[in-house]
Parts: structure tokens; C-alpha cells; sequence
């Protein structure tokens, strides 16, 4: 689910992140699947950010997005 997130156009995930509520399930089911894909303490990290913090990083990931193509803390 990470690499299909990250391949999806800007604009689709521009909008996925920009919808409250719809980020946070968003970035939890793309950081989740990239903690099974490949294990990381970077990955971990980010979510345990992602679900400590909530709606507030989701915005930092939307910027994040925009900038550099994939969610803070999160390689797959």
C-alpha cells in the first residue's frame, strides 16, 4: 500500500491528505503496510508520531508530500 500510495499522482495525494480524518486513515494504512513491507525504526517512528499526534501531522505530511513525493518518516 506504500509503494501504490507513492506511485499515485501528486494531485491524488495531495487531496487524500488535505481531507481531515481521511489523512490520519490515510497515513496510518500507508505507514502500517510499510512497516510490514520493509521493518525500519524510521518507519516506526512515524507512526507511532502519526498516531500520537494525529491531525496535526497530517498536515506536516501534506507539505511533505508536495515536497519530496512520500510521508515524513515513511520509505518503502
Amino acid at each position: 500500500m506504500a509503494k501504490a500510495f507513492q506511485s499515485l499522482p501528486r494531485l491524488i495525494q495531495f487531496i487524500l491528505l488535505l481531507i481531515p480524518g481521511v489523512n490520519w486513515v490515510t497515513e496510518i494504512i500507508v505507514r502500517v503496510s510499510a512497516i510490514l513491507e520493509r521493518f525500519s525504526i524510521r518507519n516506526l517512528i512515524g507512526l507511532i508520531l502519526a498516531i500520537a499526534v494525529g491531525f496535526a501531522f497530517g498536515w506536516v505530511d501534506l507539505v511533505w508530500v508536495l515536497l519530496f513525493k512520500h510521508l515524513v518518516f515513511c520509505k518503502a
